[in-house]
């Protein structure tokens, strides 16, 4: 495998929807093994996750990582909380960000990277209903545009 191939395991849809991305920052999670093989099977959801710092530490909440089948006694709690691994002038930047109003840190996809795991952390600010509504609008508009367009190229 070779140094800087991406392999996506999760993506988080539906953060896209609800937050405005301003920034996104690569971390590394501390996992145990039962997790990682878990997560190379693919068993991990990252639907209503966050992160959260606490005392100078980044630490993912929600994220859930379904046992590994063949790990009895190894596996952990699905649910746990688990560190993330940054830089420490990229976590004085995330405390910035949190401290303003409306900012949350999401993480947007998960994925192997060198073999390693990683999260991409997304610090986003929360989407009104109406901001949710133009976006879905502007999207029905470009794909109608997009079809019209193959039917007038078709003949």
């Amino acid at each position: 495998m070779a140094k800087n191939t991406i392999k996506i395991i999760a993506n988080n849809k539906k953060a896209r929807h609800d937050y405005f991305i301003e920034e996104t920052y690569e971390a590394g999670i501390a996992l145990s093994g039962t997790e990682v093989k878990s997560i190379r099977q693919g068993k991990v959801n990252l639907k209503d996750s966050y992160a959260s710092i606490k005392e100078g530490e980044v630490f993912i909440h929600q994220m859930h990582i379904s046992p590994y089948e063949k790990g009895n006694i190894y596996n952990k709690d699905p649910l746990r909380v688990r560190k993330l691994l940054l830089h420490k002038s990229e976590i004085r930047k995330l405390i910035g960000y949190t401290q303003q109003q409306g900012y949350a840190l999401i993480p947007l996809r998960l994925y192997l990277k060198g073999g390693l795991v990683k999260v991409e952390l997304a610090v986003a600010k929360g989407k009104k209903l109406y901001d949710k509504r133009q976006d879905l609008a502007k999207r029905d508009a470009q794909r109608a545009m997009e079809k019209a367009f193959k039917e007038r190229n078709r003949y």
